[in-house]
Order: C-alpha cells, then structure tokens, then sequence
C-alpha cells in the first residue's frame, strides 16, 4: 500500500515519455529527465542528477535487452565506449567527493554544466547532416586504430559530462558514434549507445548515490512509465524515422538550456 501511495501519475506519465524516446532514438534521457525534475517537479538539482542516473541505468537495461534480442547493438563499439567512460566516471565522482564543494557551488556548477550541455545537445541534433559532411570532407575515413582510440577518448569525455550533468550519454554520444562509425545504421548506432549507457550511468549513479543524491519515490514512479516506455519504443525503433523527433528535442533542449542558464531573464 506504501508502495502504491508512493506512485506519482505525472512521474509516471514523464516516465513513460522520455524512456519512450530514448528507446526510439537513443536520445533524450538525461536531456529531458534532470531538467524536467528540476523545472517542472522543483527537485534539488544535486538529487535530480543522482536520481536520473540510478533511473537511466535501469530503464536503458531493459531497452539494451530489446536491442540485443533484434541484433542492434555493436558490442565492439559498446567495449570501446566504456574503456574510456567508466573510468572518467569514476575518476569525476572520487575528485567531487575529495574536493568537498559547497552544497550551493556544486548545485551552480550541476546547473550550468548542465545548460551547457543541452546547448550541445540540441546543436548535435540540430547540424546533424551539417557536422556529418563537413567531418567526411575534412578528415575522410579513418583507420581501425584511430576509429578505436577516438571512441576512447568520447567515452572519456561522456563519462565526465554524465557524471556532473547526467546528460551526454545520448545526442553527443549518438553524434561522435555517426561520425566515427558513418557505415553503421543509426539504429544500431542507437543500441550500442544505450548499451554504453548501462554501465556508465551505474558507476557515476552510485557516487551520487553514497553522497545521498537520490530520491526513491521519484524513482519508482519514473520507473512505472520509462520500462514500459522504452522496451515499447526499441520494439518499433528500426521502423520508425526520427528526423521530426531531433527537430522538437532540439527546439525544447534548447529552450531548457536557457531557462537554466538565465533563469531570471
């Protein structure tokens, strides 16, 4: 009866859209969720990070089973991704915690890495075709090791960016994933960065989780909307276009952005 009294309906509405979004796209989980819980459920952002993670790690699970199960998922590239996140992760967490930041400092800098990176987010999405031909005119086809050691260094940066902010893991990483793997379809794209997903949002949820960033009622009530949400979307997600989709995440990203930057303006 707690458990149900527990359950939130908008929670779970959110839930059930932003990991339907992510199961079609491989785009919009912590882009969305941190900001939505921060401006529209007025969640504390240090908490709002923690929580979105440890909900991240759980509902990409059940999308990454349903893209393994179709065969979307490029476990070569997933390896790659996690030699460098993984331990950027770590590395992020351990020197938040030995540095012992003022709990409003950290809130601003959480708050601001965030903006800035839905800025990116939305640009990645936004100049797509743009980035794409301009990265094949300029630097052309890459050899196997530089492809390798690249996809490192992107897993490297995503695992900073995600454990501060919680976003990255998505558009930028789906984004750096096109231009390094330009054969592969984006739908197999999109698993893989999923995939990555797993264990990153794990490593970088448990250091906001021992510092106490996470609330459990929220959780479960995103948890009540995202699983359905996004094993549904990864069932559909080789059928459907996403060009439209990139255009409004895009738009709204951006629109997040600058209400967190400039909340007064």
């Amino acid at each position: 009866m707690d458990l149900l009294h527990a359950i939130h309906p908008l929670f779970v509405v959110s839930g059930f859209a932003v990991g339907f979004l992510v199961g079609m796209t491989g785009v919009g989980g912590g882009s969305l969720m941190t900001p939505l819980l921060i401006l529209l459920f007025h969640v504390h952002p240090v908490t709002a990070v923690g929580t979105d993670l440890v909900y991240a790690c759980i509902t990409k699970t059940g999308g990454s089973l349903v893209h393994a199960y179709n065969s979307t998922i490029d476990w070569r590239i997933v390896r790659r991704l996690a030699m460098g996140s993984l331990p950027a992760a770590a590395a992020t967490m351990t020197l938040l915690a030995y540095l012992r930041i003022d709990p409003d400092t950290y809130n601003l800098l959480v708050t601001r890495v965030l903006g800035v990176a839905l800025l990116c987010t939305a640009a990645a999405l936004l100049f797509r075709r743009r980035l794409l031909a301009s990265y094949t005119r300029r630097v052309g086809v890459l050899t196997e090791g530089q492809t390798c050691y690249y996809t490192v260094a992107t897993g490297a940066v995503l695992g900073t960016l995600v454990s501060i902010s919680s976003v990255g893991a998505g558009a930028l990483g789906v984004t750096a994933l096109i231009l390094l793997y330009p054969e592969l379809p984006v739908v197999k794209i999109a698993g893989s960065d999923i995939a990555h997903a797993v264990p990153l949002t794990l490593v970088a949820g448990a250091g906001h989780l021992m510092g106490g960033g996470l609330d459990e009622t929220v959780l479960i009530s995103l948890l009540c909307g995202s699983l359905p949400g996004i094993v549904l979307a990864s069932l559909f997600a080789p059928r459907m276009p996403d060009r439209a989709l990139r255009l409004i995440l895009s738009a709204t990203l951006t629109v997040v952005a600058v209400r967190l930057l400039w909340p007064h303006a």
